[in-house]
């Protein structure tokens, strides 16, 4: 498996060929001025297929960094992201460069970026590969973010989480829209109990996943943040332009997402608490996310649980399920045995 893992060193060359730049070892000579590496806070990336990565190293490795960022930075990236998703393929080059006049050097190899960092952020955009890029990381017992979708599969996702348990290696993954604004108060509990939710964000299709996890996951992420785990069973209608999941909570409790393809690409929602009906709105940017990536690599405790994080991906793949059921109900349970996972 390691072996597919290695970028080919031609293909390498021509990749650095097209992008106009060099190996990008430790040294090379950039326009920037940069702060020095700290021992035990640098970072590795792994896929340069996604704007992500480059607002991320932006933060971390720009001239005045949030002292939230404890100091961490970017050392290292290994570009090779999808190797078919032709919006993703065409990123790489550009997004080397880019990362490159933050004094990120890029490495031809996963076992090469692992030697130069501590922690490492799994950025690439294609979930399929996640499994295979992440088994070296975790191997290596170094704390794993990895970014959404987690995996392009339930039983992917559960072969990660089992393979951090097996070598000892913390794993967090999540959608930057969990901390939309306005998600904050229902969590403190400002408005009591929340007794149900409709959230909604843009769903393109890539014919490469699963309809939701390409894109659909950042409202299904919302979902989940505002009404927790316990999901029981889904039903979905579909169109073209329009998917409906509705999902109904072990305690009787109802929530929805809507996933849209026409008309504004917009992220928000309507939680339903005890005391209130709030609204959820504005996309916050990375950085809410990347301080709770970099308390994670400070604590190597995930701040969401990997059953939580499960259940999301149980519930797209339930509702994939109820679409090819004409929408009739689908329980997470049934999901959960097709991926050989014991929930009890």
């Amino acid at each position: 498996m390691l072996k597919q893992q290695t970028m080919d060193r031609k293909q390498f060359l021509r990749l650095s060929a097209l992008a106009g730049i060099g190996l990008g070892i430790p040294g090379h000579a950039t326009a920037m001025q940069h702060q020095p590496l700290l021992d035990g806070k640098r970072i590795g990336i792994i896929g340069l297929d996604t704007s992500h990565a480059v607002a991320f190293v932006k933060s971390l490795n720009g001239n005045d960094p949030d002292p939230a960022f404890k100091g961490y930075r970017v050392a290292a990236a290994y570009p090779r992201g999808s190797k078919d998703i032709p919006s993703s393929i065409k990123r790489i080059p550009g997004y080397t460069t880019e990362v490159q006049k933050y004094g990120v050097a890029i490495t031809t190899s996963i076992t090469d970026l692992l030697s130069k960092t501590d922690v490492v952020c799994l950025e690439t955009n294609d979930g399929r590969l996640h499994l295979e890029q992440a088994l070296p990381v975790l191997q290596a017992g170094k704390p794993l973010f990895i970014d959404k979708p987690m995996t392009a599969s339930l039983k992917d996702a559960v072969a990660i989480f089992k393979a951090a348990e097996q070598y000892g290696a913390p794993v967090f993954s999540s959608s930057s829209l969990r901390y939309i604004t306005g998600m904050d108060e229902i969590l403190r509990g400002d408005y009591g109990k929340v007794t149900g939710a409709q959230t909604y964000s843009p769903a393109t299709l890539e014919k490469t996943h699963p309809d939701l996890f390409w894109y659909g996951i950042h409202g299904v992420e919302i979902l989940f943040t505002a009404m927790g785990p316990g999901c029981q069973s889904v039903v979905r209608a579909h169109t073209p332009e329009t998917d409906v999941v509705v999902g109904t909570w072990n305690d009787g409790r109802v929530g929805s997402f809507r996933g849209t393809r026409s008309g504004n690409p917009d992220y928000g929602g309507t939680v339903f608490t005890e005391k209130k009906t709030a609204m959820l709105g504005r996309f916050k940017g990375y950085d809410p996310l990347l301080k709770e990536i970099i308390r994670f690599f400070e604590t190597r405790q995930s701040p969401v649980a990997s059953r939580d994080t499960l259940d999301i991906l149980a519930f797209m793949e339930a509702a994939d399920e109820s679409k090819r059921k004409n929408g009739a109900p689908v329980t997470l349970e049934s999901v959960y045995k097709k991926a050989n996972y014991k929930t009890r």
